[in-house]
C-alpha cells in the first residue's frame, strides 16, 4: 500500500476572525495541535505543517512534535501558495497527498483513515469527504495532481481542480460532521466551544 502524505494548511491571517485561529484555544490546547495531533494518529506517512502568519508563535505549539514544517512566504497572497510550499516537501514515492485545514478541529483520526483507505480500494485519484450530503475537508488527491496545484494563483485551493476533474472524484460519506466545518468568524468558534 502506497503512502499518502498529509499537507495541514496553517499558514492564514484569518481576517474575518481578527486574530490567529491556529493559536485559539481549543479544549486543553490550541486548534492547530489538535489538527496536528489528529493527522499524526492517523494512517498518514508524514504530516507537513505550512506556516504563514504568525509563524513563530504557531511553531513553538507544535515544534515538539514528528511533522515537517513549510514556510510559506506569500501566504497572504492566497491558499494557492500554502499549498504549493506544502507539495515542495511531499516525500517523493507518496502516492498522493491529502489536503488538511487547521480551523477543522472535528475531524478525526477515524475519518482521516477512512478517506486514505478509500483512496487506496477504490480506482479515483480524487477522494472528497462528505457529511449530510456537504462536501468537505480533509482531501486526498492522486500525486498526478500535483502539477495542477503548481499552475494555480492567488486564494484558490483544491476546489478549482475536482470541479476540472468530476470523472475522478470519489466522494465517501462519513458519520463526522466536521468536515464540514470550518472555524471563519468568532460566532463560529463560540459555537463550537
Amino acid at each position: 500500500m502506497g503512502s499518502v502524505s498529509a499537507i495541514l494548511l496553517a499558514a492564514g491571517e484569518a481576517k474575518r476572525m481578527g486574530r490567529l485561529k491556529q493559536l485559539m484555544p481549543f479544549g486543553e490546547m490550541t486548534l492547530v495541535e489538535k489538527a496536528v495531533d489528529s493527522l499524526l494518529r492517523s494512517a498518514a506517512s508524514e504530516v507537513i505543517v505550512v506556516l504563514g502568519a504568525g509563524v513563530d508563535e504557531v511553531m513553538a505549539k507544535i515544534e515538539d512534535r514528528p511533522v515537517r514544517i513549510a514556510y510559506s512566504p506569500l501566504y497572504r497572497r492566497g491558499m494557492s501558495y500554502s499549498i504549493k510550499a506544502g507539495l515542495a516537501m511531499v516525500d517523493s514515492q507518496a502516492q498522493a497527498f491529502l489536503v488538511a485545514l487547521a480551523d477543522q478541529p472535528l475531524v478525526d483520526s477515524p475519518t482521516i483513515d477512512r478517506l486514505i483507505e478509500a483512496f487506496h480500494t477504490v480506482d479515483k485519484g480524487i477522494i472528497i469527504p462528505t457529511y449530510q450530503g456537504r462536501r468537505g475537508h480533509p482531501v486526498i488527491f492522486a500525486r498526478k495532481y500535483g502539477a495542477d496545484f503548481r499552475r494555480l494563483e492567488g486564494d484558490v485551493g483544491g476546489r478549482q481542480i475536482v470541479s476540472e476533474h468530476p470523472e475522478d472524484v470519489l466522494e465517501v460519506n462519513v458519520d463526522c460532521p466536521g468536515v464540514c466545518l470550518d472555524l471563519d468568524t468568532e460566532e463560529d468558534y463560540r459555537a463550537l466551544v
